[in-house]
């Protein structure tokens, strides 16, 4: 006859089971706490102090938070990023729409394309960073080589030492090396929706234009909410690509929030007041997520 199992080994066997979950999540746990929430909890530590972390501690309270409400270099840099965001995020999604629909479609070498047209997302920002800052040298980059032997331009251009033309080199740099995200996205979730709904569109008697309104948008929504939200976070907070480019110049052109607050910290060596900035950007970046969840909910 076979034995019957007590309750309390039961409860033993549930326990461990329970343990052997602490252990696998253990190190991950770990790490996130370690990499993540303390640098966060020690950013808003520092936040209240003016401080240079060696020998200067003088508690300030609430006074960094107080000027970045104050003082126009804030407002102005958090707009910069703000425009520079929303320029990039829409280049990505033009472009990636465009590729995604292509791509979407049976053509032969389409894997070939879709290896090529990854590429820029494959290759670190830095190293794109000082690709461009050859292309376009004004005295050996190869773009003014090009533009002038097609009669475009007569002399050399700047383009990154000019103040009006630094800014949308850099967000074209950016877009550039952006989309193939956005169009990777936007490709696996048009291969998830059944060509049985088009199909259903079509004998409704619904045009190419219903059909992408009622059959594609719908479909693409979960993804566009993630993919829209991750990016924009993302290029809101950029910092390798425009810092290798420019340094946040001409004068402020590429001042984005992020190089603002990378120079506040380790140019001025005022800690405390680049940890309020950079709280105040974290607190940015999650009412962007919030705007764009409400934005593109279903109802």
């Amino acid at each position: 006859m076979a034995k019957k199992s007590s309750p309390r080994s039961g409860g033993k066997k549930i326990a461990g089971y329970q343990n052997t979950g602490y252990k696998f999540i253990g190190p991950a746990a770990f790490l996130m706490i370690a990499l993540i929430i303390y640098p966060m909890l020690y950013g808003v530590y520092l936040s209240f102090y003016n401080t240079n972390l060696v020998t200067k501690w003088k508690f300030v309270g609430l006074k960094y938070y107080m000027q970045a409400f104050t003082q126009p270099e804030f407002y102005k840099s958090v707009l910069l990023t703000l425009l520079f965001m929303v320029l990039v995020v829409v280049g990505h999604f033009t472009i990636g729409f465009i590729l995604a629909t292509a791509l979407n479609k049976e053509f032969r070498g389409r894997t070939f394309f879709r290896v090529i047209f990854m590429l820029p997302w494959l290759f670190p920002e830095t190293v794109i960073a000082l690709l461009f800052t050859w292309i376009m040298n004004p005295m050996y980059g190869i773009l003014n080589s090009i533009l002038k032997s097609l009669g475009i331009i007569s002399s050399n251009i700047s383009w990154l030492g000019s103040a009006s033309l630094a800014f949308p080199c850099v967000v074209a740099v950016c877009i550039w090396k952006g989309y193939p995200l956005v169009m990777t996205m936007i490709l696996s979730g048009l291969q998830a929706i059944s060509s049985d709904l088009y199909e259903a569109a079509r004998i409704d008697g619904a045009n190419k234009w219903q059909q992408f309104m009622n059959v594609t948008i719908p479909g693409l929504r979960p993804v566009l909410v993630t993919t829209i939200v991750l990016d924009s976070v993302w290029w809101f907070k950029q910092y390798t690509l425009v810092y290798t480019m420019t340094g946040g110049g001409p004068g402020e052109a590429t001042n984005l929030i992020s190089l603002s607050i990378y120079g506040t910290a380790f140019n001025d060596l005022r800690f405390g007041k680049a940890a309020a900035w950079g709280i105040i950007v974290f607190i940015i970046c999650y009412l962007i997520s919030k705007v764009f969840r409400f934005v593109l909910k279903e109802d």
